[in-house]
């Protein structure tokens, strides 16, 4: 509970167990590109009667799920703030070099410089994929 009457609670990612929660007047989601699908929607309605802000924040975990879909396709629904490792005066360029040696650099450039990589293990780049979708053949008719 603060001072002005607010109250923060943590809930457990259960969507069967975190369903009746309303009135909600800020919604964060942390560590959003960790959290499910079904746990997303079922927070969502919890801002339906206030109108409500939703705040979604993460580091990427590749090109999956809620989290990468509002950033890369959201529109101006979102405002999407960006903060890379580079560019926090208390992290040394020395502690970022050894983690990009130890991590290697698509798990560097996902953890410190907050970029949306393909998962590991992927067949084919999604970016590619993507692309391969074109309106003309969305409208083919068989």
């Amino acid at each position: 509970m603060l001072p002005n009457g607010s109250r923060i609670v943590g809930v457990p990612q259960s969507p069967g167990t975190v369903r009746g929660v309303s009135a909600v007047s800020l919604l964060v989601v942390d560590e959003a590109a960790q959290v499910s699908e079904e746990m997303y929607r079922a927070v969502r309605p919890m801002l339906a009667t206030t109108d409500g802000d939703l705040w979604l924040l993460s580091t990427p975990f590749g090109k999956r799920g809620f989290f990468y879909d509002a950033w890369a396709n959201g529109g101006e629904t979102w405002q999407r703030v960006l903060a890379p490792a580079t560019e926090c005066p208390r992290i040394s360029h020395e502690f970022l070099e050894e983690e990009r040696m130890s991590g290697g650099e698509d798990n560097f450039r996902q953890e410190y410089l907050c970029e949306f990589v393909d998962s590991v293990g992927g067949m084919f780049d999604r970016d590619a994929i993507e692309d391969a979708f074109t309106a003309e053949l969305s409208e083919l008719k068989w």
